[in-house]
């Protein structure tokens, strides 16, 4: 913590780095701990057999020398108590844990919450790679393809979680990869070629992709390549609804006889295939 707490750093980045670690029980910790006032501590977790509780401890031990012109370190105590009034394994009535961070913004709670979310969010993010985008299931027995295997995996999880956050509503920033699959991914259509146009035509109802006009507003648009003499489309796509479902299509047939076909949303730039 010495290195962290130095924003002089001379082997690393300069400047105030925020942490929050465990820290070793001791005798002078657990004192300190217990004679904390009751009126403290505030409800952390509860769950069917615990109670668990947190409260800011007074706890300044005595500084090393790099240390002595710092800011001290703030100490966060939880405390887990068995309900009905059971006792421990141990004997005891209960347990103690400590957390000391150089940040004093958050409540205790929120602290902990920041602090302890790390490993629940990266063993969730793990399952989903392994369970749902095929990650644990390795094509083959060569190290070079099965890492870009696991590449791809990962970058899809990336691009999802992107489009969750930016784009989707609120409702879907939880969802997992095979509730995106039924409601947008995996959206069933038919490509139909006329007048040198290409046309998706999608088979649901306007008011399955209700989501989609917001959603494509908000995600920035793809790189788009430099244009090709043999392209036949400009690459620029838009949705209109129809009565027995929705198409996709250059905002060129829009026009003309189509223009009393109300659109969906705003053309979007994809790149020509």
């Amino acid at each position: 913590m010495t290195w962290l707490r130095n924003e002089q750093r001379p082997d690393g980045p300069q400047g105030f780095i925020g942490f929050a670690v465990s820290a070793r029980m001791n005798p002078a910790l657990r004192e300190e701990i217990l004679a904390t006032p009751e009126e403290r501590w505030q409800p952390y977790h509860q769950d069917s057999q615990a109670i668990k509780e947190c409260a800011q401890v007074d706890y300044f031990p005595e500084e090393t020398a790099e240390n002595h012109y710092r800011e001290p370190l703030r100490t966060i105590a939880i405390r887990i108590r068995n309900k009905q009034g059971e006792l421990f394994a141990g004997g005891e009535a209960a347990k103690h844990f400590a957390v000391r961070t150089n940040l004093w913004d958050w409540k205790p709670k929120r602290r902990l919450e920041w602090h302890r979310e790390k490993a629940g969010s990266i063993e969730a993010a793990h399952a989903v790679i392994k369970n749902e985008l095929a990650g644990g299931v390795l094509p083959c027995a060569r190290f070079g393809s099965n890492a870009a295997w696991l590449r791809l995996a990962v970058l899809t999880f990336n691009v999802l979680t992107a489009m969750k956050r930016l784009a989707l509503p609120a409702e879907l920033l939880t969802a997992r990869p095979k509730r995106l699959r039924f409601l947008i991914l995996n959206t069933p259509g038919k490509l139909v070629r006329h007048a040198r146009q290409v046309v998706h035509r999608l088979t649901r109802g306007l008011s399955r992709f209700s989501n989609w006009n917001g959603a494509l507003r908000l995600l920035p648009p793809p790189h788009r390549r430099p244009p090709d003499s043999s392209s036949r489309l400009d690459g620029c796509y838009a949705i209109r609804g129809l009565s027995h479902g929705l198409e996709v299509c250059p905002p060129k047939s829009l026009t003309g006889d189509n223009k009393s076909k109300p659109a969906l949303s705003t053309p979007i730039q994809l790149p020509n295939s």
